[in-house]
């Protein structure tokens, strides 16, 4: 899906956002056009099921389970709970939308960056916030604190389809220390603790499947939750393939439209975000047509590299 940056390079930056013909095929071009003007290189990491399997874009009840399943991966999430005043407790919810998958990249690309489970917080975090244009303050510091939290208190299960057996990560925690203190002292509430640490098989497992991303396509995308999931499940097929693959509508819509109660609606917003994720991923090689998506092999966004396995303390 060059066409984008074939428009922009012809057109110039304006000339291409007057050649918008829709406001989705602008939020295209201006993705493509931020993404084509970052010239920082940095590298994210994501463990390979979270680009099979995603968080959900928009708040469920605070006590609803989460599931999704694909083709390889299916992902359970479940909420957590809070401690009230006295012995009851309340739901916490599950995380959701732009922010949280924000927060968890940074989790593991810091994790592998410094080969341990201790990640650093506060500052740290919030630079790296910042790197993707991200504010910290006001309602912005609340979502990412909301979000924070959900990701510390919940607990979730991916089942992987390997060959003709079954394995998974099974029932555990993302982290084993929460990321916020509940009940820190001062007019601003909850407060970042110095370090999250990863649970031991989550860490396992990001460990052996990796999939580096560019962060400036993640800068470029950054509040839209749907693309980021897209460019992250493009990012992890499309190097892989020997030959173009088909999917059709009704697996793309069991894997990416939860949110939607019909199949028609979900086609619709699944192709305008195809092209925000394929503006930021100018070698990807994908089309649609009337029976879904042909992917095709493709150059990955970030060149494949070694990550060393370091001995996990603690």
């Amino acid at each position: 899906m060059g066409s984008v940056h074939t428009l922009i390079e012809n057109l110039g930056r304006q000339g291409a956002l007057k050649a918008a013909e829709t406001e989705s095929a602008r939020r295209a071009i201006e993705a493509a056009i931020t993404y084509m003007s970052d010239e920082e290189t940095g590298v994210g990491f994501l463990y390979s099921g979270w680009c099979q399997a995603a968080l959900p874009h928009k708040r469920l009840h605070d006590e609803q389970v989460w599931k999704v399943s694909t083709e390889r991966v299916t992902l359970v999430v479940e909420p957590g709970r809070r401690n009230l005043p006295g012995a009851e407790m309340e739901w916490v919810g599950v995380p959701y939308g732009s922010r949280a998958r924000l927060i968890l990249l940074y989790l593991q690309s810091e994790a592998l960056r410094t080969q341990s489970r201790d990640i650093e917080l506060g500052r740290s975090l919030h630079a790296w916030l910042g790197r993707l244009g991200i504010p910290i303050g006001g309602k912005s510091f609340k979502d990412v604190r909301e979000q924070a939290d959900r990701l510390s208190r919940c607990r979730l299960t991916f089942h992987v389809q390997a060959g003709t057996g079954r394995a998974g990560l099974v029932n555990q925690n993302i982290v084993d220390t929460a990321m916020f203190v509940d009940d820190a002292p001062g007019p601003q509430g909850s407060l970042f603790i110095e370090t999250a640490r990863l649970s031991e098989t989550f860490f396992d497992q990001l460990r052996k499947h990796p999939v580096p991303l560019e962060e400036a396509a993640i800068r470029a995308i950054s509040n839209n939750s749907a693309a980021l999931d897209i460019y992250c499940w493009l990012a992890y097929r499309l190097h892989v393939l020997s030959s173009a693959k088909s999917i059709s509508w009704n697996a793309l819509y069991s894997q990416f439209g939860a949110s939607y109660a019909r199949l028609a609606h979900f086609k619709i917003r699944f192709l305008e975000n195809l092209a925000v994720a394929s503006a930021v991923y100018p070698a990807a090689d994908v089309k649609a047509d009337e029976k879904g998506l042909i992917l095709k092999p493709s150059r990955a966004p970030v060149a494949p590299r070694i990550i060393p396995v370091a001995r996990i303390q603690g």
